[in-house]
């Protein structure tokens, strides 16, 4: 990376400060981080917040992340998770606060994987992790009941046996990811994980070269996440993830604005683009990586907290909502631009296989 872009991204995440208070502000007193005071509650965005307040030195109020998901797993190793994205707005600026309909995802009970092995690769506290190691074997486990045969993974229990049955795409990305710091978690501590292994090759080959195997319903295409998440996942090569990238930037991405959150949109979504960020660093493009973060760092309010949205047609703040996970991604971003000649963090790298 040029020294001037690296710089511009160490300095961002010392600025990144509010985006780190936010996410407490949101945490419960049990350790649960929401996705906004009263909003919906699900493992996958508890625990991106959990990384980003491991990489910003709130070690404390991670390690109560954790111990939430270790104190609330079910007996067969799954969480309910809250679906927020299906609640209506209340009105034009903001989200119910409803009840959200909770669902046992498949890629929420992967993620505390991921969770877990940052944790451990950036602080290399060998007890914590330790403490959470059976918890991640659970959730990894009962991940494998959820396989199907051409190596993809069904988006949730409920939906096994039902016309709703499908395999999404960016879930299942997520979901090689999951396995692949379940594995280096073994390593780690001396155990073997032969299934985990077999379940992550399966599923990379299905992503690389079956894609008639998710998205059986049509529904995803649309999605940023679908179009971009097998890259950051480092379910390509990086030839296959350039390609990829390269073939839809214009349909997703709005010149400087952002990264759409869907195609047919007008929005740019703040932590789609983060995390478009971070998939340009696994494939190296690292200096179109930092321009891209830059265009985030005008999507914050006063206080330096980052808004979920942007509505390009309108020039508005669209919904006046700063969720946890926003924070989050950003925070996520910023170090891996800052970390990019160095070792990295294991959302950027593999760092098992």
């Amino acid at each position: 990376m040029h020294g001037a872009a690296l710089s511009k991204a160490s300095i961002a995440l010392e600025q990144l400060r509010p985006a780190a208070e936010r996410i407490v502000q949101v945490q419960r007193a049990d350790g649960a981080i929401p996705w906004f005071e009263d909003g919906a509650w699900d493992p996958w965005n508890h625990v991106e917040c959990a990384m980003a307040l491991t990489t910003m030195g709130y070690t404390t109020a991670a390690v109560n992340a954790f111990e939430y998901l270790r104190s609330t797993q079910r007996e067969d190793g799954a969480w309910l998770g809250e679906y927020g994205n299906a609640l209506p707005m209340v009105d034009r600026d903001f989200i119910s606060r409803e009840k959200a309909e909770a669902l046992i995802d498949s890629n929420f009970c992967a993620y505390p994987a991921v969770g877990v092995a940052h944790y451990l690769h950036s602080t290399r506290d060998f007890s914590k992790a330790r403490q959470w190691w059976p918890m991640v074997k659970r959730a990894l486990d009962f991940v494998l009941t959820l396989r199907r045969s051409d190596g993809s993974v069904s988006w949730s229990l409920e939906a096994v046996g039902t016309d709703k049955d499908d395999a999404l795409l960016a879930g299942n990305a997520s979901i090689a990811k999951s396995f692949e710091c379940g594995i280096y978690l073994a390593g780690e501590m001396g155990e073997p994980c032969a299934r985990w292994r077999d379940a992550h090759a399966s599923l990379i080959t299905a992503l690389q070269t079956k894609p008639h195997a998710f998205d059986r319903r049509g529904v995803g295409a649309r999605f940023a996440m679908d179009w971009y998440y097998p890259v950051l996942a480092g379910a390509l090569t990086q030839a296959q993830g350039r390609k990829r990238l390269a073939e839809q930037w214009d349909t997703f991405v709005d010149g400087a604005k952002g990264c759409r959150c869907v195609l047919d949109e007008p929005w740019v979504t703040i932590a789609e683009t983060a995390e478009l960020v971070m998939a340009l660093m696994v494939i190296e493009e690292r200096a179109r990586a930092a321009d891209l973060f830059e265009t985030l760092l005008r999507y914050r309010d006063e206080d330096g907290c980052f808004w979920m949205g942007w509505q390009t047609h309108e020039a508005i703040v669209w919904p006046q909502e700063q969720p946890s996970w926003t924070q989050a991604a950003v925070i996520l971003a910023a170090d891996a631009l800052a970390k990019a000649d160095r070792q990295g963090g294991v959302l950027t790298r593999s760092v098992a296989l």
